[in-house]
């Protein structure tokens, strides 16, 4: 047996699905309750308690959250050429665990190195728990779009839990225990992927496990170096925290450089695999668009559900953060279930759109939920605080548009990526990702809020109202062209959908 080649679980006649989804369902859901409930606090830890000013805060998020996102390119390769799957999510769970629980030490230097660990934990995690889910279908198998609206599922249950809990233990109780909570849930993730992990079979296994465990120098391992090697990273990182001007250079230029090395991979295979390499390069640059306008979500609407949104409920005030990260996540538990019976059912009638058409109407649906904000805006100029069911009807249309590129796009990628670059691919497109949250940062701080204002919701909901407009309009803007190139792509695309 060709222990490089992934084996394909049979699927038991009681749910249509491998049984294996649902353990990588459950890894996931619980390091994502971590990871979200973590980000839900970080932007108004920084204002209201290290006194960072708007725009430094709104910066050191973007360039977290780039980071966050770029290591999986990383880890990817590593994952590849030398760990597989299995070891590397074990080993970034390992260092996300170790970076929340130092969030939670009440000192200074613990919120950057927290980060720290937790970028590199992610680069590892992140994209080899998404292409296991891969593994366990063959590419045009009709159940991936479905299964992968599944895991997309179980990541936002984790999320949903995580934001709401670690919101408002965070806001409400002590900051430090809302981190410590993160990484409480984060050891759970661990143990269900260690004690489930047999069952993926071949999948996920060292693509040369010798080679893996032969000697570097001085008797260390390879494997042995790659670790040590990230653990060398995160004083780099620290250090990028505290020069995050220079993220500029970092991102763009990591970005030019990815897809230079997509292309030259691309013109060294033969025609088909190469045209399919370029619709997802193509797909995978519309998408950093699409994240640069979501990704308020855990920037700017943070700070405007805390200052801009009504949110008494007969009587009781809810606590913003836990409303505001809670909402996107409940709709797309919500939301999953439709989606994963949707594309399947379009598809036995042969009306289901293809993937470039999927994500044009996710910039549509976005753009929408936008303007439903702006509208929200323009109403409640007198109060300056909007409806708490506009804010809710506004995500419904956001979170739409996302069930229409996030799952969609972690599929496209196993499809169209050859299986030995499979996991790098991964990691591109959650780079795609990681430049999409740093965009975001920068058009969240056009709507900083001066400090003499803050308190006031008349006067600070001006700041938030005109680039919500220009959002939604932009993103709407988008979604035509995508749509209108949309015949182009699938040709490149073959016979992937």
């Amino acid at each position: 047996m060709d222990l490089t080649e992934p084996q394909i679980p049979e699927a038991p006649t009681s749910t249509g699905h491998p049984r294996q989804l649902y353990m990588l369902f459950f890894t996931e859901m619980w390091e994502r309750f971590s990871f979200y409930g973590m980000k839900a606090l970080l932007l108004a830890y920084m204002i209201t308690q290290l006194k960072f000013d708007e725009p430094k805060g709104y910066a050191i998020l973007g360039s977290y959250a780039a980071l966050v996102y770029t290591m999986p390119m990383f880890g990817g390769i590593m994952s590849d050429r030398f760990l597989g799957g299995r070891k590397a999510v074990m080993y970034g769970g390992i260092l996300m665990t170790i970076g929340h629980l130092v969030l939670a030490v009440p000192q200074d230097w613990s919120f950057f190195y927290g980060m720290a660990f937790i970028i590199c934990g992610n680069g590892f995690f992140k994209p080899n728990i998404s292409s296991l889910v891969g593994t366990l279908y063959a590419d045009n198998d009709p159940r991936k779009d479905s299964a992968f609206s599944i895991f997309y599922m179980g990541i936002n249950i984790g999320a949903a839990l995580g934001g709401l809990l670690c919101g408002y233990v965070g806001q409400q109780i002590n900051w430090h225990y809302g981190f410590g909570l993160a990484g409480l849930f984060m050891i759970l993730g661990l143990v269900v992927f260690a004690v489930g992990k047999k069952s993926l079979g071949q999948n996920g296994l060292p693509p040369n496990p010798d080679d893996l465990k032969a000697p570097v120098f001085a008797g260390v391992s390879k494997e042995v170096v790659i670790y040590v090697a990230t653990l060398a990273i995160i004083p780099v990182i620290v250090a990028l925290f505290h020069r995050y001007e220079i993220m500029d250079f970092i991102m763009f230029g990591l970005g030019a450089i990815s897809i230079l090395y997509i292309l030259f991979i691309a013109f060294k295979m033969e025609a088909e695999a190469r045209y399919k390499l370029f619709a997802a390069l193509v797909l995978i640059v519309f998408s950093t668009l699409f994240w640069a306008f979501y990704e308020q979500n855990a920037g700017s609407l943070n700070l405007f559900a805390m200052r801009n949104v009504d949110m008494h409920v007969a009587g009781v005030q809810l606590p913003a953060l836990s409303v505001n990260n809670f909402l996107p996540p409940a709709w797309v538990v919500i939301l999953s279930f439709f989606f994963a019976w949707l594309w399947p059912a379009l598809n036995r009638k042969g009306m289901e759109p293809n993937t470039p058409t999927k994500f044009g109407l996710s910039f549509i649906l976005v753009g929408m939920g936008f303007y439903v904000f702006y509208l929200g805006c323009q109403t409640s100029e007198g109060s300056g605080l909007i409806p708490l069911l506009t804010f809710i009807a506004g995500y419904f249309f956001i979170i739409c548009g996302e069930m229409c590129i996030s799952p969609i796009g972690l599929s496209m990628i196993t499809k169209l990526s050859p299986p030995r670059i499979v996991a790098m691919m991964m990691g591109i497109w959650f780079f795609a990702s990681a430049v999409g949250e740093f965009l975001a940062s920068k058009i969240g701080s056009l709507m900083s809020v001066p400090e003499n204002v803050v308190n006031n919701p008349v006067l600070s909901l001006p700041y938030y109202a005109d680039i919500l407009n220009q959002i939604g309009l932009w993103s709407l803007g988008i979604g035509v062209v995508l749509i209108l190139l949309g015949s182009v792509i699938r040709k490149w695309m073959g016979e992937v959908r």
